[in-house]
């Protein structure tokens, strides 16, 4: 099994996907270990002065003016990760549970929180014998951290609260942990605290949003690629010397990925035929790569974000390497909120220009020849016509869940946490986008091979040729008279949702950017 090693200068996103869906296994390094031990004396030393401070003997947020007497210290560490377990709603999923685990411990073995080896290691132990705890959608502001999420876990480190084992039931987390021969953590000074304070939950979703969007966008210039051949359109509009005299990496990127899968086509250079004669191709053909190449540099920006965030230990108060505790706001969520709504942002426009190319090979009027709805028989038939109006109500959710989270705030803690980030939110519709704009393209797919296979005389190019095999050996049917469409429409969504696309075309063209 692939091992990870988590040291103090932060983890890649690779560490984090294989941790979060590959269940790699966790190690501490030597340097983290010795790091931890470090920042653990100092603050056994603060706590030891009669002087407050914060987090170690102090209150929190609102209460954080209230001293604390030695005895009651770890009963308040106890009690914050107890009354902090506040979520609602549905669970979260386990990939996301582990990404928020894995990202804390990431936080927690940089040597600035303060925690002892122990606990690290704790952690690391629950993420290896496969436990997850019962976290709930609602309860993150996205600021002091995703804190009632990272409370459920910590509460799990406790042997207290719900946690799904690795057969997948939920029990209590305290048998799992004996199960597995892991001993509860008693928490002491300022570890409660450091458990729950960062923005772990957003950023791991952000993560495999990336990661997941990577191979969409790709499945997206192929899907265009596909209908810009069904629509007999031309390619002329992809040469790189089009795209070189407005430099965006990313729309250069998607008109080679289209050329690609394009080179060899007879089915493109029909366009000043006179049974259909046009001038240029309609937007949603023609400006592909600038639409997607766009959401490809916004993925980028992103990616520069994750990165940085990934490097960071966050924490209030953190532990200096020259001694000092000092608190901070760098728990505040707004950067990776920000991200997280852009990229929901041009989530939505990808889906929104593949409904117009897919509605295209559906309207004969637009279609320069293919019958109406792709049906067999149309009227007795309706073909793709309400695989056309599931796509639409994808991309209409997808309009609304690009609605930004972060430019809300709700004050909170008696206004001492007057200004939140929302990024949680951020993180949680963007994931809902992103499995959308996966069905939207298992749409455009459908109908753009179907289209593909309706012109008849003409060969598509041996890259499409791949695709459309591909596709159908996936359980996705071709033309023929009415059927029950669900089940094609799923076995679409699952095939490009597992990168099925991507890995079909790219023996033919080469690795697609």
């Amino acid at each position: 099994m692939h091992t990870v090693v988590v040291g103090t200068s932060g983890i890649t996103a690779e560490d984090v996907i294989a941790v979060a869906r590959g269940n790699a296994r966790i190690e501490l390094s030597a340097e983290a270990l010795e790091a931890l031990g470090r920042a653990r004396e100092i603050v056994d030393a603060l706590a030891a002065k009669p002087e407050p401070v914060y987090g170690v003997s102090t209150g929190f947020g609102a209460l954080a003016s209230r001293h604390i007497s030695p005895e009651l210290r770890a009963q308040l560490q106890r009690n914050i990760v107890r009354s902090h377990a506040a979520g609602m709603g549905p669970r979260v999923e386990r990939e996301v549970v582990r990404a928020l685990m894995f990202l804390r411990l990431k936080t927690v073995a940089s040597g600035h929180t303060g925690v002892r080896p122990s606990v690290a290691q704790t952690m690391a132990d629950l993420l290896n014998a496969g436990i997850t705890p019962v976290v709930h959608e609602y309860g993150s502001l996205g600021c002091s951290g995703d804190l009632a999420p990272l409370s459920h876990c910590a509460l799990a480190l406790m042997g207290e609260g719900d946690a799904e084992g690795p057969d997948g039931t939920v029990r209590p987390a305290g048998e799992l942990l004996a199960e597995h021969g892991i001993e509860p953590v008693e928490l002491r000074e300022k570890e409660g605290l450091a458990l729950l304070n960062g923005t772990d939950g957003m950023l791991g979703m952000l993560v495999m949003a990336l990661a997941d969007l990577d191979t969409l966008y790709k499945s997206a210039d192929i899907t265009a690629a596909l209908t810009l051949e069904a629509l007999l359109g031309t390619e002329k509009v992809l040469a790189p010397e089009l795209h070189a005299i407005r430099p965006h990496p990313g729309q250069g990127a998607s008109a080679a990925n289209m050329a690609a899968v394009l080179k060899g086509s007879g089915l493109t250079g029909h366009f000043q035929e006179e049974s259909a004669p046009r001038v240029q191709d309609a937007y949603s053909v023609r400006c592909a790569p600038q639409v997607a190449g766009a959401g490809r540099d916004t993925m980028a920006h992103a990616s520069l974000v994750a990165s940085r965030e990934l490097a960071a230990a966050v924490d209030n108060p953190v532990v200096l390497p020259d001694g000092r505790v000092e608190s901070n706001g760098n728990f505040h969520g707004a950067p990776v909120a920000y991200v997280l709504d852009f990229l929901a942002i041009a989530a939505a426009d990808l889906g929104s220009i593949a409904e117009r190319r897919t509605d295209r090979l559906l309207d004969k009027n637009r279609s320069h020849g293919l019958p109406p709805f792709l049906a067999d028989d149309a009227g007795v038939d309706s073909g793709l016509m309400i695989a056309q109006y599931t796509q639409a109500a994808l991309v209409s959710e997808m309009k609304r869940l690009a609605v930004p989270a972060s430019a809300d705030s709700i004050p909170s803690s008696a206004m001492q946490e007057d200004h939140v980030s929302m990024g949680w939110s951020a993180a949680r519709k963007l994931r809902t986008a992103v499995d959308n704009l996966t069905r939207i393209i298992a749409i455009e797919l459908y109908a753009a091979t179907r289209a593909i296979e309706l012109r008849h005389g003409l060969t598509p190019a041996p890259a499409s040729q791949a695709a459309i095999a591909a596709t159908r050996a996936a359980g996705v049917e071709g033309p023929g008279p009415d059927r029950f469409l669900a089940p094609d429409l799923a076995a679409a969504d699952a095939f490009v949702r597992a990168g099925g696309l991507v890995a079909a075309v790219e023996p033919v063209t080469g690795p697609l950017a």
